[in-house]
């Protein structure tokens, strides 16, 4: 499946950028503006989530076959693929069973390993919330305290309501979205091979998603790895720390 691109720069090598869970192109808006200065950029939105199609199923082999087919269809590649936590996961097996669209691999807080499937309240409660009568934010917000009790991720949870003249709705697929969770927070167990084009992990200090002793898995996937500590931000890193992030990605990038 084609993917939605959003595309910013005229000129310079191609950078993809991706997001997580629950996110959107439009979180890398800031970072993708900065890196057009000398870059080509094109954030794509993963299946289920902004401006892409709903479909029945959400695997990270079928998101990196999305992936490497969006690449190619737009005639660019191969190119540096970015991707952030599920969009670093994407990533990580676009370059493993698709190497050709992947000159170089960028992996932001995130690792070839399971977690535990922190989000499944996220998704439940944004499912189960009462949008019959919503006129503002702020009456989904309430409803999601209980169960999202951090007002940052509340405030980045609501970017997918979509509030217009036909009333609320949320815009991505949730209940395919929290079927899929288990699988979204592992990794597959099937997984062979290595890539071996220059790779970067951008990892935020205050975080926890990628660890000492994930190092020798990561190895032997990606043997070039490099590793990057971004020391004041966490699992958002280019959000809470773009500067730092870009000081981390930019000198990587061809």
């Amino acid at each position: 499946m084609k993917l939605p691109v959003t595309s910013y720069g005229e000129s310079g090598s191609p950078v993809v950028v991706m997001h997580g869970l629950f996110g959107s192109s439009r979180n890398w808006m800031t970072a993708a503006r900065r890196l057009a200065t000398g870059h080509r950029v094109f954030a794509f939105d993963l299946r289920n989530h902004g401006t892409s199609p709903h479909t029945e199923t959400m695997s990270y082999p079928e998101m990196a076959a999305d992936v490497a087919e969006t690449i190619a269809g737009l005639g660019v590649g191969p190119v540096a693929l970015v991707g952030h936590s599920m969009g670093g996961k994407t990533a990580m097996l676009t370059a493993l069973s698709h190497p050709e669209v992947v000159e170089r691999l960028v992996v932001v807080d995130a690792a070839p390993v399971g977690y535990p499937p922190a989000f499944v309240e996220y998704a439940r409660a944004m499912r189960t919330a009462d949008l019959s009568a919503v006129q503002r934010r702020a009456d989904v917000d309430a409803q999601l305290v209980e169960a999202v009790p951090t007002p940052g991720t509340r405030a980045f949870l609501l970017q997918n309501l979509i509030l217009d003249d036909q009333g609320a709705r949320w815009r991505p697929n949730l209940p395919v979205i929290e079927a899929a969770l288990p699988a979204i927070s592992g990794w597959p167990e099937d997984i062979t091979g290595s890539y071996d084009g220059p790779t970067l992990f951008i990892y935020g200090g205050k975080s926890d998603y990628v660890q000492q002793d994930h190092r020798a898995t990561i190895k032997g996937y990606f043997p070039q790895a490099q590793y990057a500590e971004i020391p004041d931000a966490g699992h958002w890193v280019h959000a809470e720390r773009l500067d730092d992030f870009l000081a981390a990605l930019t000198p990587f990038l061809p």
